[in-house]
């Protein structure tokens, strides 16, 4: 399965932009402004969200619903988390990026790290993410 996902990934990047960098961008925004509701509205009613660990496939949450409350609790428990787009490639139906997570600590101190994403689409509405593991910025 890891494979299939490097394998989607390649050739996402190496392909012209489609129209769901706009939604992806969008998407963010939601994030960032912490709008659970925002975000819910973007996504199919059956969306996935998954991340990948080490040869694993973890659904982390299945369906809109799950999304939104997902997002409000982690916005409570993180009310300084913000992502950049560092950078975004397209095809027809898939989105992936390179995204930078920041965080302040409780003692104040600024985090960073990146991962790369790979957003599916069903029209022009999200119906999978798939997040590869973190890393570090700058390490």
């Amino acid at each position: 399965m890891a494979v299939i996902l490097v394998l989607t990934f390649v050739a996402a990047v190496a392909s012209a932009p489609g129209g769901g960098d706009e939604s992806v961008r969008r998407f963010m925004a939601a994030f960032n402004a912490q709008d659970a509701d925002a975000m819910a509205e973007l996504v199919t009613p059956g969306v996935d969200w998954v991340t990948l660990d080490g040869s694993e496939l973890r659904v982390e949450v299945s369906g809109r619903d799950a999304l939104r409350t997902s997002m409000v609790d982690y916005f409570k428990s993180c009310p300084s988390c913000r992502s950049t787009l560092v950078s975004v490639s397209a095809t027809a139906t898939r989105v992936t990026t390179v995204e930078t997570a920041s965080w302040s600590t409780r003692t104040g101190e600024r985090r960073e790290q990146q991962a790369i994403a790979v957003y599916e689409f069903d029209g022009p509405l999200i119906t999978r993410v798939i997040y590869f593991p973190s890393e570090p910025v700058g390490d």
